[in-house]
């Protein structure tokens, strides 16, 4: 079975190739590593627009008309700075309005912003568990996404 899956990065990575994105989903790790016997197939890569998210609606309505079935909330909308203020709006109104599963993070969290946000204390409140979770892997991992 092809799972389908549309990314959406945050815009102040607008410039970014996807490099992380596409190796952690070719080799499913991070948050690709729930589709262990799946293959995948990416059918949408955009970005929010900048804040308050001005290409969400239209992304969504894209990603899922191109087959999407699950959007993937980039990683970096989690270890930027600030982390993005709207995760929790943009998966929820994807997914009410797409019917469409959305998951937070994309490549395993490179360990250079591990290190900030631990030192930040950024993801200290337990809000942040569920959001990282999807992305927290090893060290070893975690060092080579830096």
């Amino acid at each position: 079975m092809t799972v389908k899956i549309g990314i959406i990065i945050c815009d102040r990575y607008r410039r970014c190739a996807g490099g992380k994105c596409f190796r952690s989903l070719k080799n499913k790790e991070g948050a690709f590593s729930i589709y262990t016997d799946q293959d995948l197939e990416l059918v949408g890569y955009t970005t929010c627009d900048g804040c308050p998210g001005g290409n969400i609606e239209y992304a969504g309505e894209e990603m899922v008309k191109n087959g999407a079935q699950v959007i993937h909330l980039a990683t970096g909308l989690v270890v930027g700075y600030p982390p993005c203020p709207y995760i929790d709006t943009f998966k929820d109104f994807l997914e009410a309005r797409y019917d469409v599963k959305v998951v937070v993070g994309t490549h395993p969290i490179p360990q250079k912003y591990h290190d900030m946000h631990t030192r930040l204390g950024t993801w200290d409140d337990p809000i942040w568990e569920p959001l990282t979770a999807p992305t927290m892997t090893d060290k070893a991992t975690r060092i080579s996404y830096n």
